[in-house]
C-alpha cells in the first residue's frame, strides 16, 4: 500500500503541473486579425510569433497598405497597418476615412525604403552600388535605361558597370512603399516625376501615389515578396526595385547606398534611419511629415527613412469588441516595448522614446484595453536615454570618407550581401576599406554563395524556381523571417490540447490504476 500512495502522490503532482501548463494558454485572449503593409510585415510576423507564448493568436495578411485601410474601413479586420493615413487624394481619388468607426494612428516601427538590385561585372556580383536621388528618379521614370549611363557612372567612379538594360521593378498593388518613394520623388525631383505621370496619362502635379504608373519600362509585381523574388532570380540580371531594407537583408542581396544632402552615400541601417528621423515632423495625430528628413543636413542620414503605423479602433464597432481589445492592447504593449529591442535584428530601426510614449497613450484608447501601467524606463529600447534624447542617433558613427561624393568609393558590401566588390584606385583606408580576399579566402565579390543576414546561404547563385523566386535546393532565405532568429518557447492550441489530454489520462490513471495495482501486490504477498 505504501507503494500505491507514493505512485498516487507522483501522479497527482504531474497532473497539477500539466494542468497548470494547459491553463497557462487560456489567459482570456481571443483571436484578432489585421491586414495591410508588407513594408513592416517582417517585424509584425516576428512579434506575432513571440506573443504566442502568452496565448495570443494574431493573424495578419500582408496585402498592402491600401487594402489594409480598405479592410479596416469595411470592418473586415480588427486593425490595419499602413505607411500613409486616410484622407489623402491619390490620382484624383480621395481615400476617405471610416464613416462609422473610430480610429487612431500609432507608429509601430521605423525603417528605410531601400533599393535592392541584381547586377554583376563579369562574374563578380556588385554589392557596393551608389545612387543619387536624381539618378534613382531617372531609373524609375525611364530616362536612365542602361547601367553604363553617365549618371550612374558619376555616382560610381570606382566601378566599370556593364552596358546592360535596367529593369525597374515596382509594386503593382496599392502600396505604402510606393507612396513613400513617390512622395520623395515628388518633393525632390518633381519635374521628372510629373513628366513620367503625364506619359502615364495622369494629371500633374502628380504628387504621391500608392499605385505606381505601370508604363514602360517598369515591371509590376505584387507585394514586397513579389518584387523581392523577381529581382533575386538569376534571369532578372539588371533589375532593381524599392523595398523595405529587411527584405534585401533576408534575401542575401545588396542595396544601393543613397546620396544625402551632406554629400554622402548612406545605407539604411538602424542608426542612419534614427538620425534621419530626428528631422521628421510628427503631427498631433502622430502621422509624419518627411520633408525635413529628405533634406536633413546630418552626414549620417538615410534620406528615405520613415515610420509605419498601426490603425487602431477606438470604438467598439462590429466586429471589434472589448474582448478583442484586451488582446490587441496587450499585443501593442508588447511590441512598443519588448518588440522594439529586436527592430535592428529584423532590418528596422526602433521607435524613439517620445513615440513609444505617444503609442502607449493611443493603446489606452482601445475599447477593452488593459491599460497596463508600463514603466517606459524599463523597455531597454536602444534609443532611450535618461535625458530623452535618441541615444541610437546620438551614438551613430560618421560615414566613411570613401562614402563621400568623389573620385573613389567604398568596397564593402551592403544589405544582405556583405562580400566586398573590387574598386579601382587601390585600397581605400578607413571603414569600408577594400579587402584583398573574402573571409573564406575567395576573391572579393566572387560568385560563391554569400551569407545572408541570418547566416544562411544567399540563393542567387543556386537554382531558382522561376515561379516563386526561391531556391530549389532546400535552402530558403525567406523574406518575411527575422534577420536574426529569436529563440522563444512557442506554444499553440494543439500543444495545449495535448497537455490537457495527458493530464486527463493521468487523472483517470489515479482513479483506476491504484486499486488494480493494490490487488496485484496483495496477490504477490499471499504467494
Amino acid at each position: 500500500m505504501r507503494n500505491v500512495r507514493v505512485l498516487r502522490s507522483i501522479a497527482a503532482a504531474v497532473v497539477l503541473v500539466l494542468l497548470g501548463q494547459s491553463t497557462a494558454f487560456a489567459q482570456g485572449y481571443v483571436p484578432i486579425s489585421g491586414a495591410g503593409s508588407t513594408w513592416s510585415s517582417n517585424a509584425l510576423d516576428q512579434w506575432r510569433k513571440n506573443v504566442g507564448q502568452y496565448g495570443m493568436r494574431i493573424s495578419y495578411a500582408a496585402t498592402g497598405s491600401t487594402d489594409g485601410r480598405n479592410q479596416f474601413k469595411a470592418g473586415q479586420v480588427d486593425f490595419a497597418v499602413s505607411e500613409i493615413p486616410y484622407g489623402l487624394t491619390d490620382a484624383g481619388v480621395t481615400d476617405n476615412p471610416p464613416a462609422d468607426r473610430g480610429y487612431a494612428y500609432m507608429p509601430i516601427v521605423a525603417g528605410g525604403t531601400s533599393f535592392m538590385y541584381n547586377l554583376h561585372i563579369g562574374a563578380t556580383r556588385v554589392t557596393n552600388l551608389r545612387l543619387s536621388g536624381q539618378t534613382l528618379t531617372g531609373i524609375f521614370t525611364g530616362t536612365i535605361t542602361n547601367w553604363a549611363d553617365p549618371a550612374i557612372k558619376a555616382d560610381n567612379p570606382a566601378l566599370t558597370l556593364p552596358a546592360r538594360k535596367i529593369i525597374p521593378v515596382v509594386r503593382s498593388d496599392g502600396s505604402g512603399t510606393s507612396a513613400q518613394f513617390t512622395t520623395y520623388m515628388a518633393s525632390q525631383f518633381g519635374g521628372a516625376w510629373d513628366a513620367f505621370c503625364r506619359k502615364a496619362g495622369r494629371a500633374t502635379p502628380c504628387g504621391f501615389t500608392s499605385n505606381y504608373p505601370l508604363v514602360p519600362p517598369v515591371v509590376g509585381q505584387s507585394g514586397s515578396l513579389g518584387v523581392t523574388n523577381y529581382v533575386r532570380q538569376d534571369q532578372s540580371e539588371g533589375s532593381i526595385t524599392y523595398v523595405e531594407y529587411s527584405y534585401a537583408r533576408n534575401a542575401g542581396f545588396p542595396i544601393a547606398k543613397v546620396l544625402n544632402k551632406a554629400g554622402y552615400f548612406i545605407e539604411p541601417k538602424a542608426t542612419s534611419v534614427a538620425v534621419a528621423l530626428l528631422a521628421a515632423t510628427i503631427r498631433p495625430d502622430l502621422t509624419q511629415d518627411l520633408g525635413g528628413v529628405y533634406n536633413n543636413p546630418d552626414a549620417r542620414t538615410y534620406p528615405l527613412s520613415s515610420y509605419s503605423y498601426m490603425i487602431l479602433p477606438t470604438t467598439p464597432t462590429s466586429p471589434f469588441n472589448t474582448d478583442k481589445g484586451k488582446t490587441l492592447s496587450d499585443f501593442a504593449y508588447y511590441f512598443l516595448c519588448e518588440g522594439q529591442q529586436q527592430a535592428d535584428q529584423l532590418g528596422y530601426s526602433p521607435l524613439p522614446k517620445n513615440l513609444v510614449q505617444a503609442g502607449l497613450d493611443q493603446v489606452a484608447r482601445i475599447p477593452g484595453s488593459t491599460k497596463k501601467p508600463t514603466d517606459i524606463s524599463k523597455c531597454n529600447n536602444p534609443t532611450f536615454s535618461p535625458d530623452g534624447t535618441n541615444l541610437l542617433a546620438k551614438n551613430a558613427p560618421q560615414p566613411s570618407p570613401c562614402d563621400k561624393v568623389g573620385v573613389t568609393q567604398c568596397a564593402e558590401g551592403t544589405g544582405g550581401a556583405r562580400a566586398p566588390t573590387p574598386v579601382k584606385g587601390g585600397t581605400v583606408s578607413g571603414p569600408g576599406a577594400q579587402s584583398a580576399t573574402n573571409p573564406d579566402g575567395t576573391a572579393p565579390g566572387s560568385t560563391t554563395a554569400t551569407p545572408g543576414a541570418d547566416g544562411t546561404t544567399g540563393p542567387a547563385n543556386g537554382a531558382i524556381d522561376p515561379d516563386t523566386g526561391l531556391p530549389v535546393n532546400g535552402q530558403n532565405v525567406a523574406a518575411g523571417g527575422s534577420a536574426v532568429p529569436v529563440s522563444l518557447d512557442q506554444r499553440d492550441n494543439a500543444t495545449a490540447a495535448l497537455l490537457t489530454a495527458l493530464a486527463v489520462a493521468l487523472l483517470l490513471g489515479l482513479v483506476i490504476g491504484p486499486p488494480i495495482l493494490a490487488r496485484r501486490l496483495r496477490k504477490e504477498e499471499e504467494r
